[in-house]
């Protein structure tokens, strides 16, 4: 049986990741600072550490060995370094989740050669000396050029579902029924999107694949914003109002002034059967349409 730690994993779509693991058959860790209640707790483990106190997190870990370690929580150099002290000698993989803010935005369907992590200059920092993009871009560095196993990095788009704490498309769902106005830069930018399950199962479809490269991983199919725009409004029945001028209060979370796609060619080649994102996005904004009109 594969004995896996998950770092993080208590919401949204690390849950699947771990829902995903234990019907695999994996013995499953999962390690969080303990303020929150861990999923399946009568079929998981738990350590419970403080991440950004190195001393804390190699005492955590120390004695253990790990077939896989899925990194949810790793945001900067220093944390990536961190973790490559902790689990040196002590895991086969290292799967770090990381996110299609590596790459800038561009009208291109992006593919992984767009960012190399293995050539990229390493500056040290936390989370204080660095933008979210910088953050994981780094990271990725020191993961690639620095960790004596191999690490597999996951570049997601904006996940979505309705689990999804950040409340992104539930904004766009309220302000619509509301009349509100939202500003967008350029409503026919397309962009990429994942659902919190695929997401999940992703992650665990890579556990016997330690092929130290980055992956993107994506439904299959781009949106505008605009025709996610559309879905709202055929779900509510009411019209979008675009604002004239931005914000702080009426800024989309999505708003983009250029596209932003991602390719998931390499991962599909790889074996990974990802979904068609028309087939489960309207029904997505539908139900989640339906509970906001309920509540509001």
């Amino acid at each position: 049986m594969n004995k896996v730690a998950v770092l993080g994993g208590t919401r949204f779509f690390g849950i699947h990741l771990v829902e995903e693991l234990i019907r695999r058959g994996v013995e499953v860790t999962v390690a969080t600072r303990g303020n929150s209640n861990i999923p399946f707790p009568d079929k998981v483990k738990q350590i419970v550490f403080d991440r950004e106190d190195a001393e804390d997190f190699r005492r955590a870990f120390q004695g253990t060995s790990w077939d896989a370690v899925y990194d949810q929580i790793c945001y900067t150099s220093q944390d990536a370094y961190t973790a490559i002290e902790v689990f040196r000698d002590k895991t086969k993989h290292y799967i770090f989740t990381s996110s299609m803010s590596v790459y800038d935005l561009g009208e291109s369907i992006i593919t992984e050669d767009v960012f190399d992590p293995f050539s990229y200059p390493i500056v040290m920092g936390t989370r204080e000396d660095f933008t979210y993009q910088e953050g994981k871009r780094h990271a990725e560095a020191i993961f690639h050029q620095k960790a004596p196993f191999p690490v597999t990095s996951v570049r997601f788009p904006i996940v979505l579902g309705k689990n999804d704490y950040t409340e992104r498309l539930t904004c766009h769902i309220d302000r619509i029924l509301k009349k509100q106005e939202i500003y967008f830069d350029h409503p026919e930018s397309k962009i990429s999107f994942i659902s919190e399950e695929e997401a999940g199962t992703f992650l665990g479809w890579l556990l016997d694949r330690p092929e130290n490269t980055p992956f993107n991983a994506c439904a299959s199919g781009a949106t505008s914003l605009r025709a996610l725009l559309s879905l709202i409004e055929n779900e509510t029945g009411e019209e979008f109002l675009l604002a004239k001028e931005k914000t702080e209060d009426n800024a989309s979370p999505y708003n983009l002034p250029e596209s932003w796609t991602l390719s998931n060619e390499k991962a599909a080649a790889a074996g990974f059967s990802f979904s068609d994102l028309d087939n489960w996005l309207p029904h997505l904004v539908r139900d989640v349409t339906a509970t906001r009109k309920q509540l509001l």
